[in-house]
Order: structure tokens, then C-alpha cells, then sequence
């Protein structure tokens, strides 16, 4: 009995020997292919960060050629550009109008808006000033013998150049119906602008007369819708001494301010209706029923021109003379140039400091609201004149009327009776 337990015990004990070597032998495996399993992830792990590296690396070079890619393009544009923005015409002025839009056209939105040159900026093409097709160029041949030629600096704000520009020539299409009403520019820069964006064609100074030599116009009247005799009524006539045999006669009629006097005490009767047509709008325009009653309200308008160095600069201090002796104590001139002195920026808000007005409306003393008014009147950047007076902190309120005189119909009827002036002189 006793050797039988003996036996048993042993095999017992072998089976439970053989037992636990084999539950040894299968952990031990699954010890072996926990490692290779690990080792095998940490080697795709590996293996992915890599190629994620290779494939940004690879993307951070397609974007710096795509980059340069897009940086040359927008040059090209910048270039095109600036071959146009030039005040003289050549024989390939067309064709780099043309050249131009077509290039602009090609670029993608993000690559115009790198488009930078010495004078180009996303803002030639891509800035909306309205719809180019309100306006006529007045380029049109068959004009007779009686022709009435308006000559205008430009403005390539299409809105102010359908109602400013072509409300004056309108206005005198309709007081002379047996004259021809043609138009001329004399800023090529402008021209070359409009014909580039828009696909407008508009004589400059030169084409213009040129055009009346070849249809045979006889008689000539040249009315300048520029506010004085400056630089550029200078210019003009200037321009007409090389064509004064090509017609039976020539006349020049006078610019909206009419003749310069010798100093700022000196006004006309031209100044006079420029001064109350003007501010009768502003008036108007701010929802006011007279002039008192926004002197009442604190409230000063100040009409910002050009300016210029040009002896007849005395004529912004005549219209200051002139809306003092009209009685318009709260209308105020100044200039852009700050030409006279006493006109520049600085030098009226101090005017209007010292009268104690609080409030300002600023409005364009300008045929046209075109840049000078968007910009340099209405803008936003620091050296606006509506920035300039903000950061005075003397105002509680700054607003801004963007309308050009040539939209005005008082305005457009005394550049209609110079030109019968004109026409009637001997």
C-alpha cells in the first residue's frame, strides 16, 4: 500500500513538473511576441514621422516656389503698370494698356494683392469707382464747324467723372445745340487709366485738336472746367499756340473762378456765385435749411482744394475773402498743398479751434471728387484731413460730403455763360 502511494505521489509530481513547463514555455513565447510587436510599431512609427518629414519638407518647397512663382507674376503686373503711369503718350501707349489689364486679369485674388510697384497697387485695377459706362469719352468725329472743346485735368473716378465732368459738358451740349461738345484730358496718367480698366478711349490735348483739324472745325471754343488760371490753364494755352492757324478762330473762355486779382482783398462776381453755389449745397447736402441754422449747431464746413504754387494761389485766399464777405463766418477754405499757408491742414483746424466750432464738414473745393477727395479729404490713413482733425481731439464730430463742384447745376450754368462769354467776344 505504501509503494503504491509512493508511485502516485511521483507521477504526480512529474505531471505537475511537466505542467508548469509548459505554462512557463508559453509565457515565455508570449513575452517574445509582445517584444517583436513593439518593436515592429515603434519601426512604423519611425517610419511614418519620417516620411511626414519628407512631405512637409517637400511642401514647404512647393510653397516657396509657388510663392516665388506668384511674387513674379504680380511684378510683371507691377511693371505693366508703371510703364503707363507716365504723362507723355507713345506710339505703344495702347498696346501696354491692353497689356496690362490682360496680365491683371490673369493673376489669381491672392497673387493681386501683391501686386506693388513704384507707382502700381492692387488698387489700379481692382479699386470700384463706378460704372465706367455712365460716361461718354465725347471722342466721336463728324463735329461741323463749330465746335466746344472742355478741357478737364481728369479724374478716373468713373462715378464723379459721369456726373462732375460730363454734367458740365452735358449742360453745355444742351445751352448750344449748333456746337459740337468734344472733351479733352490733360493728365495722360489718367487717360492711360481709364483706358486700361475700363477699355475708354479719351483724348488727350494733342488728339483732341487734332481730331477738330482733320473734321474741319472752323470755329473753336476752348472752355476749361479748371477752377483758375494756374499751371494748367498755363499749360493749355500753350497747347492751342501750336494750332492757332488751323482754324478761322480760336476763343478761350474762363475758368470757374474767372480772372486772378492782384491780392486776397480782390473778388469777382465769379467767386461770389461759385461761394454761394457751393455752400448752398453743403447746407442742403447736411440736412440743414440755412446757413445760420448750422452756425447755431456749432457746426463749421470746410472746402479743401488743391492748392499750388502758382501765383494765382492768391485765389483760395479771395474765396476765404469772399465767404467772409458774404457773411458765411462758419466756412472756412483750405488746400491740400497747404498752399497759401494759411490753408494747410494745420493751419484751419486752428482757425476753427480758435472761432469755437465742435463740429466739421469737410467737402472737396474741386471740379471732381475724385482721389483728392476719397483720399486725401476722406481717407482713413493718419495724414488725411479727416484723420488729421480726429486726432486733434478738439471736435466731437468730423463727417465728409464727397461731391465735386461739377455736379452742382448753379456751377455748371456759370461755366455755360462763359462760354457764350466766349463765343460772343470779338
Amino acid at each position: 500500500m505504501k509503494n503504491k502511494t509512493v508511485k502516485a505521489l511521483a507521477t504526480l509530481l512529474a505531471v505537475t513538473t511537466v505542467s508548469m513547463m509548459g505554462t512557463a514555455g508559453v509565457m515565455a513565447s508570449d513575452n517574445t511576441a509582445e517584444d517583436t510587436a513593439t518593436e515592429a510599431a515603434a519601426d512604423t512609427e519611425e517610419a511614418e514621422a519620417t516620411e511626414e518629414a519628407e512631405a512637409t519638407e517637400e511642401a514647404a518647397d512647393d510653397t516657396a516656389e509657388a510663392s516665388d512663382d506668384d511674387q513674379a507674376a504680380a511684378d510683371n503686373v507691377a511693371a505693366l503698370i508703371d510703364k503707363i503711369y507716365v504723362q507723355e503718350r507713345t506710339d505703344t501707349t495702347d498696346e501696354d494698356c491692353k497689356a496690362a489689364k490682360e496680365a491683371w486679369d490673369a493673376l489669381t485674388d491672392a497673387q493681386k494683392e501683391l501686386v506693388e510697384g513704384e507707382e502700381a497697387s492692387p488698387e489700379y485695377f481692382g479699386r470700384d469707382t463706378g460704372d465706367a459706362s455712365k460716361d461718354d469719352p465725347r471722342n466721336q468725329d463728324e463735329i461741323g464747324e463749330n465746335e466746344i472743346l472742355v478741357v478737364s485735368f481728369g479724374t478716373s473716378f468713373n462715378d464723379s467723372r459721369a456726373e462732375d465732368i460730363k454734367g458740365i459738358e452735358d449742360a453745355l451740349a444742351k445751352a448750344y445745340p449748333d456746337w459740337a461738345v468734344r472733351r479733352a484730358f490733360t493728365a495722360q496718367i489718367i487717360i492711360n487709366h481709364v483706358q486700361a480698366r475700363d477699355d475708354e478711349a479719351i483724348d488727350n490735348m494733342d488728339q483732341a485738336l487734332q481730331r477738330a483739324v482733320d473734321n474741319g472745325v472752323k470755329n473753336l471754343v476752348v472752355q476749361p472746367t479748371h477752377l483758375m488760371h494756374g499751371a494748367e490753364y498755363d499749360e493749355l494755352t500753350a497747347a492751342l499756340e501750336g494750332y492757332k492757324d488751323k482754324f478761322e478762330s480760336i476763343k478761350i473762355a474762363e475758368p470757374l473762378l474767372g480772372e486772378v486779382g492782384a491780392d486776397a482783398t480782390v473778388i469777382n462776381a465769379d467767386k461770389a456765385a461759385v461761394a454761394e453755389a457751393i455752400t448752398a449745397e453743403a447746407v442742403k447736402d447736411a440736412g440743414f435749411d440755412s446757413l445760420d441754422a448750422v452756425k447755431e449747431d456749432g457746426t463749421a464746413f470746410v472746402f479743401m482744394g488743391h492748392g499750388t504754387s502758382h501765383t494765382a494761389k492768391v485765389s483760395y485766399s479771395q474765396m476765404q475773402t469772399q465767404m467772409e464777405q458774404l457773411g458765411y463766418d462758419n466756412v472756412f477754405i483750405g488746400t491740400v498743398e497747404g498752399e497759401p499757408e494759411d490753408t494747410s491742414c494745420e493751419a484751419v483746424i486752428e482757425k476753427l479751434k480758435e472761432a469755437g466750432y465742435k463740429k466739421v464738414i469737410l467737402r472737396p473745393l474741386m471740379v471732381v471728387a475724385g482721389d483728392h477727395a476719397n483720399n486725401d479729404m476722406a481717407g482713413d490713413d493718419d495724414d488725411s484731413w479727416k484723420s488729421q482733425f480726429e486726432a486733434s481731439g478738439a471736435f466731437d464730430s468730423i463727417d465728409t460730403q464727397i461731391a465735386g463742384l461739377g455736379e452742382i447745376q448753379a456751377i455748371q450754368q456759370l461755366y455755360v455763360a462763359h462760354t457764350q462769354a466766349a463765343i460772343d467776344a470779338e
